[in-house]
Formats: C-alpha cells, structure tokens, sequence
C-alpha cells in the first residue's frame, strides 16, 4: 500500500508539472499577441514569424545543449527516459530508504517545464528590438542565448553551482522562487544590450531631442495577449512549487496562484493611477504593462507574501514601470512594448521584495544574484549581438524599415487588405 501512495504521489507530481509546463507555453501565444498588437501593423507578420521561431529555437537549443549545461546529465548523455526517470521499483527503494516526501517526477517532465521557462525568456527579447532588426540575426542570437547565456546563468541559481567556481548565490542568501531575475531580468538584459547596439526606430525622437510616441495598431489583441501572459502565470509561478501530491504542496500552490493574482491587479490599478496622474488619461498600455509588472514583481517570491503583501508588491511594480518607461525614454533607449522596464527593471524589484516576506533571502545576496545575472547575461549578449553586427548585420535598411519589416523580411503582410506600406 505504501509503494502504491508513492507511486500516485509520483503520477500526480508528473501530470502537474507538464499541466504546469504546457500554461508556461500558453505564454507564448500571450506574448505574440501583445508584442503584435503593440507593433506597427506593416510590422506585425515579423514579430509573429519571430515568436513562433524563436519558441522552436529555444526547445531545440536547450534540447541539445541547455539543458546539460543548466543541470547536468543532459539528455544526449544519459536519456531522457532513463536517467532519472523513477519506476516502481526506485521509489519502493526510495520509501525503505526514508523516502521524505520530496519533489518527485520524471526527469522528461522537467526538462519540458525547464525548456518552457527558457523560450520566455527569449520571448522578452523580441519585443524590445522590434521593427528594426533583421529576422536572422535575432535568430542567430536566440540560438546563443538559449544554448548557453541562460543555461550557464540558471546553473548558477536553479542549478546551484559557483559563479565560475567562485561562490555560491543560495550560500549568499539568493532566493528567485520562479524566475524574477532568472528568467525576466535575464531576458531584460539580452534585450537592452541588443537595443543598445540597434539604435531607436526611425522617428522616435526629434532633431531637438523630443520624443514621439509611436503607437501599436491593434490594442485589442495586445489585451488578449495581456490576459493571455496573465492566465500562463499561474503556470509559471505555481509550476515552481514542483509538486502537488500531498496537503502542504497543494496548499502551497494555492497561496502561489492567490498571490500571483493579487499581484497582478495591484499592477493594474497603481499603474493606472500613476498613469493619470503623469498624463491625465487612463493609458491602456500602461494599463497592461502594469498587469505584468505586477506579475514580474512577484515572481521571485509568490510563496511567503500574504495575499495583501502581495498586492503591495505587484503595485509597486506597477507604478515603477511606468515611471521606467518614461525614463528609458527620455535616455532614447527605444524599446516598443516596454519590455526592458516590465521584466528588467520590475524584475530587479521582485528579487528585492523576497527579503521583505522571507527571512531565507537577504538583500545582499539579492543584490549580488541580481548583479551576476545582469553582468553574466548583457555582457555575453552584448558580444554576440557586435560580432553578429560585424558580420550579417542587426538592423534592415532605413528603406526596408519605412516599408515594414514584413515585406523585407517575411514577403507577406498581415493587414493586405488595410496596410499602407508606405507610411
């Protein structure tokens, strides 16, 4: 009887964590339909061809390579379906033993939950170097990014290895529960160094310096792909609890989607209030980017908060987005759905706020993992995206670029029927 509890609790952990992992992918349709909503229309049918690219890169790139550098053990060395995939057999050894009522599943399902994770934060990237770079070169450097520049980040965090053999994060005191600077502000930094070395739309800003608001042509699909990213949270952050085959596991989970959720509103009504006291509107795409920064805030820490706590997290996010957006305008850094503010700057936010409800974290060892990861990840991305610059090329020509990347790049438009490809 006690094998046959064991081997339930190891079926329903499995099944959880790919439920888990196919929300976190659900993100991806979240993430397309709000980067092409927030595009111009003679843009969008790239940015779609790049997030549909880009998820397939990610899956094969840490298929091949990620993964085995993130955790060792990779799946072309010991197998997927052996490894450390458990039978009957283990777990019954696994109970004599003493067995503790630790995470248990298969390692395929982790793999999926872990690859998942990986293509958002590639998906991060897309947003901020939209309308402007070249299909493959973002594909050159999604492959770098996904093979090596996360994994060897996630190695040190998730996968609990010293930075280049120095120190440990989690002796530090580094908590990031589901990836508010693992994945976000990772994604964040590969996006602002592409960013950097792009250069701002054509337009953007003035002769004299002044800013000229470029608006998206369907903000209604970017709401969708809002509700979209908010629903594939629960994925995200719920996922990360690993488990839900006993009372304190799905208790857990519960408090983790609560809070998320708690979270996320907080996002929407500060961002909204910021909003209208800046602008005297009620701006929908601030609005929205306040929905997922106050997602992003609570990332690194949804377990400890109550759910108020977390309501003041996720609203905190939600008015510094707003004010960052502003800001990274005002520095001429041109990022078109404000990517690099939601998941980078509220991303760095999130790590902060785990001191304040967890007494296993420190701000220290926050600041230190924060500053591995941005230093790691911009650094190396910053070095991929100048040699790709130096040999293909980033950016489509200012003509390619007046037409619409979707011409140049793809062939089609997604609106033939309504674009002016020569606005």
């Amino acid at each position: 009887m006690e094998n046959q509890i064991f081997e339930l609790q190891y079926a329903l952990d499995t099944f959880y964590f790919l439920v888990m992992g196919a929300l976190v992918m659900w993100m991806a349709a979240g993430f397309s339909m709000l980067e092409a909503g927030l595009v111009r229309a003679k843009n969008t049918t790239e940015i779609l061809t790049k997030n549909v690219l880009l998820f397939a890169i990610s899956c094969t790139a840490y298929l091949v390579i990620g993964y085995d550098i993130m955790y060792g053990g990779g799946i072309f060395l010991e197998g997927i379906a052996g490894g450390e995939t458990l039978t009957a057999d283990a777990l019954a050894a696994s109970a004599e033993a003493g067995f503790d009522g630790g995470s248990v599943y298969s390692s395929a399902s982790d793999f999926f939950f872990q690859v998942v994770f990986v293509a958002t934060a590639m998906s991060i990237v897309s947003g901020a170097v939209a309308e402007r770079m070249k299909l493959w070169a973002f594909a050159a450097f999604a492959i770098v990014m996904t093979a090596f520049i996360y994994p060897m980040e996630g190695a040190w965090t998730w996968g609990g290895n010293d930075v280049f053999g120095m120190f440990n994060l989690g002796d530090l005191g580094f908590l990031d529960f589901a990836g508010s600077g693992i994945v976000h502000m990772a994604g964040a930094s590969a996006a602002l160094a592409g960013v950097i070395l792009l250069g701002a739309r054509k337009g953007k800003y003035g002769p004299n310096g002044e800013i000229r608001p470029i608006t998206g042509a369907n903000l209604p699909m970017a709401t969708l792909g809002t509700f979209i990213l908010w629903m594939g949270w629960f994925g995200f952050n719920g996922g990360s609890v690993l488990k839900l085959g006993d009372m304190a596991s799905a208790n857990a989970v519960a408090m983790v989607f609560l809070n998320t959720n708690a979270a996320a509103a907080g996002g929407v009504i500060a961002a909204l209030l910021v909003a209208k006291m800046m602008f005297g509107k009620a701006d929908l795409t601030m609005i929205l980017n306040g929905a997922l920064a106050g997602l992003v805030a609570i990332t690194a820490g949804p377990d400890t908060p109550t759910p108020l706590v977390a309501t003041l997290i996720g609203a905190a996010g939600g008015a510094l987005v707003v004010f960052s957006i502003v800001t990274l305008d005002k520095l001429k850094i041109d990022d078109p759905v404000g990517a690099i503010s939601v998941h980078g700057v509220v991303g760095l936010w999130g790590l902060l706020a785990v001191p304040l409800t967890n007494g296993d974290a420190s701000f220290t060892g926050q600041l230190i993992g924060a500053a591995t990861i941005f230093v790691w990840v911009f650094g190396t991305s910053f070095i991929t995206w100048s040699v790709l610059k130096m040999v293909m090329g980033i950016r489509v020509t200012e003509q390619e670029e007046y037409e619409g990347v979707d011409l140049s790049e793809c062939g089609m438009e997604a609106y033939p029927e309504f674009t002016n490809n020569t606005h």
